[in-house]
């Protein structure tokens, strides 16, 4: 996989000062690249509790991203997924520890340890007061003698750093910590593991498989589990989380391990909170990348059992780039829609011949999702085939709300639910057609007259032409061939819709930004739909 990056041996101090000079004058660091790469905050004055942490870099916005007031005062930064040296972390503990002495927060990892804890023996050993909390609140694999240390950590972070914000001292500090850490359980599932830059790219989780409890570093979970989607991740991952879980108020942290798209994240965190431990769920951290694993496609969860005070210590403002706050989950008043809205509805009337017809043509289009997505993706945004669908699944939900018996008043309902349902220009163009064959159709004009003027409009306002690579290559002869009989429509559709495939450039619609050479030999995703429509009607009509 490429990357952005530069040489591979500068990766690390390249972030570093890219972290550095967008931070507005707030972060500063050590001098001694590349072997001492701390990050520290500028207006650090020793007055108060230091709180140190860090470890490999490729978490990023961990842990520099936490560095600032009411959190971190200095982050060691290691090579990419490797332990920082202990003179690093010696160094970082000298630069920001005073009379109040430094709390080291390390991570649960053989390497963290042994560096942060040789470290702290030499920093006591200069006269400091410097004391370090383990965080263990992995849960993935319950039987291992040390669980690894995730996201969690940051609930160490905040609270640990609200408390010395507030000159609380440094045993204060350490029991809150310690106090977090033991309230804290954490679990991640990926689709996919890391890519190291510069390293083979380990391809271990199959297609339609996903990893439960693999760790932030790409080690190997507790097992891999079919993905069938959001709710059912988070359900598995809620039966690792909820085993000793206490039914009490509950902080979630909600991590983006690097590769998850935003929409995804927020789908996640609506299944979680809709989920069995999510009505224990008071206050939510995120959706949103705080530990990494470079580009894994994966999340975590951690949950904090909330103790003395610990609503107020993560409420409380920080001044760090990395942090999104805390908010308490509750429910919203839903709006009414304003007036306008909600137009008046034709009374629903039963006609089962049309039922039957428009039912089976919305079959058709939701079993050709897949289909026309994959030509859409060709020419477009890949979406065509499940607009289409979306629609016609909910024309269906209304189908027995509809006036079937008065092909008038059905031509404009049918338009409405267009408007609302469907999306994107195929929707408003679509809405207008059939709104504007029933003003053709009131006025007395036959059904196939009265489509090709709801036509005659929809390319007035859309702007589409013959020849412009648009549905309109296909339904516009379709509609012509009625004049003989269905057979002959569902023909000339078809060879309208295969017409597309030879046009280089399109003149209208999403293809008119494609350049000619992903056009060429592909049929356009609209002609593509209106052709097997007339061809399933054409069936019907023989």
């Amino acid at each position: 996989m490429q990357h952005f990056t530069n040489e591979k041996e500068n990766m690390v101090t390249e972030a570093i000062n890219g972290a550095i000079l967008a931070s507005g004058g707030k972060l500063t660091r050590l001098d001694g690249y590349p072997h001492i790469r701390v990050v520290v905050r500028s207006d650090w004055d020793k007055s108060k509790v230091a709180l140190v942490s860090g470890g490999g870099s490729g978490h990023e916005p961990a842990h520099a991203g936490f560095v600032g007031k009411g959190m971190l005062t200095a982050a060691v930064c290691g090579d990419v997924f490797a332990s920082p040296s202990v003179d690093a972390v010696l160094a970082g503990i000298l630069a920001v520890t005073g009379p109040a002495g430094c709390l080291l927060i390390v991570k649960n990892y053989t390497g963290d340890r042994l560096n942060f804890g040789l470290a702290a023996e030499r920093a006591r050993a200069f006269g400091h007061k410097v004391s370090m909390v383990i965080v263990d609140d992995d849960v993935a694999l319950p039987d291992l003698p040390q669980a690894r240390g995730v996201a969690g950590t940051l609930f160490v972070h905040k609270i640990a750093g609200a408390m010395a914000e507030n000159g609380a001292n440094l045993e204060a500090c350490t029991l809150a910590a310690e106090r977090v850490v033991s309230s804290t359980r954490s679990i991640g599932m990926s689709l996919d593991t890391c890519t190291v830059p510069g390293s083979l790219k380990e391809n271990r989780i199959p297609h339609g498989m996903a990893e439960l409890g693999l760790g932030i570093h790409g080690e190997a979970g507790v097992e891999q589990v079919a993905s069938n989607g959001a709710k059912d991740a988070i359900d598995k991952m809620s039966e690792k989380l909820a085993d000793d879980m206490p039914n009490t108020p509950h902080a979630a942290l909600i991590n983006n391990l690097g590769g998850a798209s935003c929409l995804e994240m927020a789908i996640l965190t609506n299944s979680l909170l809709n989920s069995g431990i999510g009505q224990h769920v008071r206050h939510v951290v995120g959706p949103g990348a705080m530990m990494t694993a470079l580009d894994m496609h994966g999340f975590s969860i951690s949950l904090l059992e909330l103790t003395n005070g610990d609503e107020e210590l993560l409420a409380q403002t920080v001044d760090v780039s990395a942090w999104p706050g805390t908010n308490v989950v509750r429910q919203s008043a839903v709006l009414p829609l304003p007036d306008g809205l909600s137009p008046i509805r034709a009374p629903a009337s039963a006609h089962d011949e049309t039922k039957a017809c428009l039912t089976a043509c919305c079959q058709i289009l939701i079993e050709s999702e897949a289909d026309l997505n994959a030509l859409d993706a060709k020419s477009g945004d890949g979406d065509t085939g499940s607009t289409l669908a979306t629609a016609s699944r909910a024309l269906i939900d209304a189908m027995d709300s509809l006036p079937l018996a008065d092909h008038t008043q059905l031509y404009r309902a049918i338009g409405l639910e267009l408007s609302q349902t469907m999306g994107g220009s195929s929707g408003v163009l679509l809405a207008i057609f059939f709104a504007a064959a029933g003003d053709a159709s009131s006025s007395g004009l036959p059904m196939k007259d009265a489509l090709r003027r709801g036509l005659d409009r929809m390319r007035k306002v859309g702007g589409a032409n013959p020849g412009d690579r648009t549905m309109v290559d296909a339904l516009l002869p379709a509609l012509e061939g009625l004049d003989t009989d269905m057979p002959r429509a569902a023909a000339a559709a078809r060879k309208g819709a295969n017409y597309t495939a030879s046009l280089t450039s399109a003149k209208a619609g999403r293809a008119s930004y494609i350049n000619a050479e992903q056009l060429e030999g592909h049929v356009d995703p609209g002609a593509e739909a209106v052709a097997r429509l007339f061809e399933h009607l054409a069936r019907i009509d023989e």
